[in-house]
């Protein structure tokens, strides 16, 4: 099961993140699962290879986000396409933070 989101960045307010929450066979969201966040390599977009990683990841039991990064794919920023590893560290702390809020 795959849901799409978007959520504010919790690192810069200007940036909302677009990503793919995939789900465990039988999830139960009364329990409780190890989760993991896949980013996409440079230029990619969530769709890719990250959205494939993260799917099979979901498959093996985990919950598992794919995210397209700041001014990448769906998520918003300008200039488009910046590749900046600091801003994509920065990225990941946020869909951290967006999952602690939510569970």
């Amino acid at each position: 099961m795959r849901e799409k989101i978007n959520f504010p960045n919790s690192n810069n307010a200007a940036i909302t993140l677009s990503a793919f929450i995939n789900f465990p066979d039988g999830f139960d969201s009364k329990k409780t699962y190890p989760a993991i966040v896949v980013t996409h390599p440079g230029g990619g977009v969530k769709e890719q290879t990250a959205g494939l990683y993260a799917e099979k990841l979901a498959k093996a039991g985990f919950i598992a986000i794919a995210t397209d990064a700041s001014y990448q794919g769906e998520s918003t920023g300008e200039p488009r396409q910046l590749e900046n590893p600091y801003i994509r560290t920065e990225d990941i702390s946020a869909v951290i933070d967006y999952l602690t809020q939510v569970a």
